[in-house]
């Protein structure tokens, strides 16, 4: 089963890092291979956490796939957790972590598993998915650079 993880250390605090993760809604803008991102429910819990329900579509030249995950931000604790719900995955988990480092610096750590349900589709997107989740961690630093710093 294919997983990725990271962890780098960034010039930004841990809460801008978990609120810029946390914007999922603004993914398309600079996520590699997602085109849209639509948030079906949110709901915030007794402990502190909030819960999302959303559609991803990854596309990739005429392959264009969506599926939903469960969103959990855990602001308490500086993490998000995505679970897979539905789409062309038999499996798929996210977490991301951030860690104070320093006065204006945090550790982030990404870690993601997936396998798809398709043979066909993993042979077909498997390498791209396999390139993106490895850009991540850079589209989400270059991302906080341009938010953060100005």
């Amino acid at each position: 089963m294919p997983q990725f993880s990271t962890k780098r250390r960034v010039r930004h605090t841990a809460a801008e890092m978990f609120d810029l993760v946390a914007d999922v809604e603004c993914y398309p803008e600079f996520v590699p291979l997602c085109r849209a991102l639509k948030v079906r429910q949110r709901k915030p819990q007794p402990d502190g956490t909030e819960v999302l329900v959303a559609d991803l579509t990854a596309a990739y030249k005429l392959i264009s796939e969506t599926f939903t995950s469960r969103v959990t931000l855990d602001r308490p604790n500086l993490q998000i957790l995505v679970e897979y719900l539905d789409g062309p995955f038999s499996r798929l988990e996210n977490r991301w972590t951030f860690r104070p480092a320093g006065e204006r610096g945090c550790d982030v750590e990404f870690f993601i598993s997936y396998e798809f349900r398709s043979r066909m589709l993993a042979v077909l997107m498997g390498s791209m998915f396999d390139l993106a989740f490895r850009r991540f961690a850079d589209a989400f630093e270059a991302r906080a650079d341009l938010v953060y710093s100005g």
